[in-house]
C-alpha cells in the first residue's frame, strides 16, 4: 500500500516538473562585446539616443514664417506615404490585440429555430402538423499556454507595433524636412530672380547711358558692345533661373505643398526669412540627433 501512495504522488509531481522544463525560455540577450571606453575623435561629440518613437513637435516654427507653418499643417493630411504608415500602424496593433486575444478562452455561440410544415393532400397519413425546431449550440475553447508560443508571439507583434510607430515618426519627419528644404529653395529662387531682374534692369539703364555717351564722342565702340554683351549676360542668367525654378514648382508628390503658394511671377517680390537664432538651431539639432542609431 505504502508503494502504491507513493507512485500516486510522485507521478502528479514528475509531470509538473516536465512542464515547467517546458516553459518559456529566458529573453535573449545580446552577447557583449569588446570595447573600448573612449575614442580619441569623439571629443565634443555626443552619443545619439534614438527617440524615434516619439513625436518632434512643430520644430519648424523657429524660423516664425507663418506661411511655412501653414504648409507644414497640410503635410498630415495631404502626403500619402504617411497615410500607409498609418495604415500599417494600425495593422500592427490589431495583430497585437489578435495575439493577446489568444490567451484568453475563446466561446463562441449558435442559435438556430426553423419552423416547417409536411406538404397537404398527398397519401401519407398520421402527419404531425407544424413542426418547431429548436437548436442552441455553445462551444468553449482554451489552449494553454504551456510552452510560451503565445506569449513570445504576443512580444513579437509589440515590437512589430513599436516599429511601425517609429515608422510612422520618421516618415513624418521626412516629409516635414522636405517640404521645409523646398520652400526655402524655392524662396531663395525667387528672390534671386527678383535681383537679377533688378540687376538687367540696372545694366540697361548702364546701356542706354553708354549709347548716348557713345553717339556724343565719349567712348567708343568697344564700350557699347561691353555694355550690350553684359545686358545678354544678365538676361540669359534670370532666363536660366527662372526655368529653374519652375522646374522646382513642377516637381510632384511631396513637393506640391510647397510650390502652390509660389505659383507666381518670376517678377514678385518675395521677401527672405529672417535668420533663426542659435537656440532655434540647438532645438534642430537635438531633433536630428534622435534619428541616430
Amino acid at each position: 500500500m505504502t508503494n502504491t501512495r507513493m507512485s500516486v504522488l510522485i507521478a502528479p509531481v514528475a509531470g509538473a516538473l516536465t512542464l515547467v522544463g517546458c516553459m518559456m525560455g529566458p529573453n535573449y540577450v545580446r552577447p557583449a562585446a569588446e570595447a573600448p571606453a573612449a575614442y580619441k575623435e569623439a571629443a565634443g561629440w555626443k552619443v545619439a539616443q534614438p527617440q524615434d518613437n516619439v513625436a518632434r513637435g512643430q520644430w519648424w516654427a523657429i524660423f516664425g514664417d507663418a506661411k511655412l507653418d501653414e504648409l507644414e499643417a497640410q503635410v498630415d493630411i495631404s502626403n500619402q506615404n504617411l497615410k500607409v504608415a498609418e495604415a500599417n500602424v494600425r495593422q500592427a496593433q490589431a495583430l497585437t490585440q489578435a495575439a493577446r486575444a489568444a490567451l484568453f478562452p475563446a466561446v463562441t455561440g449558435n442559435v438556430n429555430a426553423t419552423r416547417s410544415k409536411p406538404p397537404t393532400g398527398g397519401q401519407i397519413v398520421n402527419t404531425p402538423g407544424i413542426r418547431n425546431n429548436y437548436n442552441v449550440a455553445l462551444d468553449a475553447s482554451w489552449e494553454i499556454d504551456l510552452w510560451g508560443s503565445i506569449r513570445r508571439n504576443v512580444e513579437s507583434r509589440e515590437a512589430s507595433a513599436q516599429a511601425s510607430v517609429a515608422n510612422l515618426e520618421v516618415a513624418r519627419l521626412s516629409a516635414q524636412a522636405l517640404l521645409a528644404q523646398d520652400y526655402w529653395l524655392l524662396r531663395v529662387a525667387d528672390a534671386e530672380i527678383v535681383l537679377l531682374n533688378e540687376t538687367v534692369a540696372a545694366y540697361e539703364k548702364s546701356l542706354q547711358l553708354t549709347r548716348n555717351q557713345y553717339a556724343a564722342g565719349v567712348v567708343g565702340r568697344n564700350d557699347v558692345v561691353q555694355a550690350e554683351t553684359q545686358v545678354d549676360a544678365g538676361a540669359g542668367i534670370r532666363r536660366w533661373r527662372a526655368a529653374r525654378a519652375t522646374r522646382a514648382r513642377r516637381r510632384p508628390s511631396h513637393r506640391q505643398a510647397s510650390v502652390r503658394c509660389f505659383n507666381r511671377s518670376a517678377s514678385g517680390a518675395v521677401g527672405l526669412p529672417r535668420h533663426p537664432d542659435r537656440h532655434a538651431f540647438g532645438v534642430a539639432r537635438a531633433s536630428a540627433r534622435r534619428r541616430g542609431r
